[in-house]
């Protein structure tokens, strides 16, 4: 039976109009709060807590910051702590608890310029080894904090000399699957994609895919790396499958051109990693599922393994806004609840249905 109502639809249940431009949101593990992160017209930082109560999203704290906070994520805090790591536009890292926001429990010049995007792993739960969070920014470098080691990062990724500096535009963790292994990706404004690796503090990976790249995020950080998935400037994204690495080709990748303008964000599903929701320009998300092909790798002319790229399906779409929309967060706990939040200053909740039956 295939009638429309069989797939995933996606509901928007809550929507509430912010007096600030909001840049990111993430909900708080283990609750029914979420956080909004942004600047007001004035020029300050704001973050906001809201809880979704009966059908609405309830305001219930307001912390204004010297800075515009530009992102923000838990994934470096304990379960008991629930503390968010955020950048904002002058370079700094901060920790906040969200219970005494108003003195950052960590804090460090962490970058000349603006921090772009930040991810943390080892904390949750998710990633074994250390707490981490990793920071790119606009001065071209991607740094890691470990939150326990004050003023310097335990790792910094930066152009060597004579490079020309590129703008980092998003950070992800991944191939945190036991003690030792952990693995950075950066993507830049050029279209490059790096890979680094952090046990041998090398780069293990780079390409290039001609646009400026949005985002970038692992399927799962806690696993063996599995797939990429990377959004780019002009619509497209590219789903990389990184169990099998060619010394020369690198990893087999599939590409899809859905939005018709840039593909801001891309969120893999927590509970299911072949499913992802990209959000774009246009104010709107497309929900897409991998499909992996019969053999994920295949041997080459001189017998060395080569991976083999599957395919991804459009399982719905829907347009929520005419501005762009910015920022995308599921819910760790409850499966098919999504934040979103764009330049219309608006933050959204999502309902989307039917994810156990794709």
């Amino acid at each position: 039976m295939s009638s429309p109502l069989a797939k995933p639809q996606i509901i928007a249940h809550i929507q509430k109009g912010l007096n600030y431009t909001v840049f990111d949101n993430k909900w708080i593990p283990c609750s029914a709060k979420f956080v909004c992160l942004g600047n007001f017209p004035r020029g300050t930082g704001v973050m906001q807590i809201y809880e979704v109560q009966h059908g609405e999203a309830q305001l219930i704290k307001e912390v204004e910051k010297p800075k515009p906070i530009k992102c923000g994520t838990f994934g470096a805090t304990s379960l008991q702590q629930r503390h968010i790591a955020t950048g904002d536009f002058e370079g700094n890292l901060n920790i906040w608890n969200l219970e005494m926001p108003e003195v950052p429990v960590y804090a460090v010049k962490a970058h000349k310029e603006i921090v772009n995007s930040i991810d943390g792993v080892g904390g949750l739960g998710i990633g074994d080894g250390a707490p981490e969070i990793v920071t790119g920014s606009r001065d071209g470098t991607v740094k890691v904090w470990d939150p326990r080691q004050k003023d310097s990062p335990v790792a910094n990724m930066e152009p060597t000399e004579g490079e020309t500096k590129r703008d980092c535009w998003t950070v992800a963790f991944g191939h945190a699957f036991n003690d030792q292994d952990r693995c950075v990706c950066a993507g830049y404004d050029n279209g490059d994609i790096k890979l680094f690796d952090l046990r041998n503090m090398s780069l293990r990976w780079e390409t290039n895919i001609k646009n400026g790249v949005c985002a970038v995020e692992f399927d799962r950080k806690d696993i063996n790396m599995n797939k990429l998935v990377a959004t780019s400037l002009e619509g497209k994204f590219h789903v990389f499958d990184m169990r099998t690495q060619h010394h020369t080709k690198g990893f087999a990748s599939v590409s899809e051109k859905a939005h018709k303008s840039t593909i801001w964000q891309v969120k893999h599903l927590p509970q299911n990693r072949e499913i992802f929701m990209t959000a774009g320009g246009a104010g709107n998300l497309h929900l897409w599922k991998y499909e992996y092909p019969a053999q994920r790798s295949k041997k080459d002319s001189d017998g060395v393994d080569v991976g083999v790229a599957g395919s991804v399906n459009l399982l719905q779409n829907v347009t929520l806004s005419t501005q762009p929309i910015a920022s995308l967060d599921w819910s760790p706990d409850k499966q098919g609840l999504c934040v979103c939040s764009g330049f219309d200053q608006t933050v959204r909740v999502l309902i989307v249905t039917k994810l156990n039956m794709v």
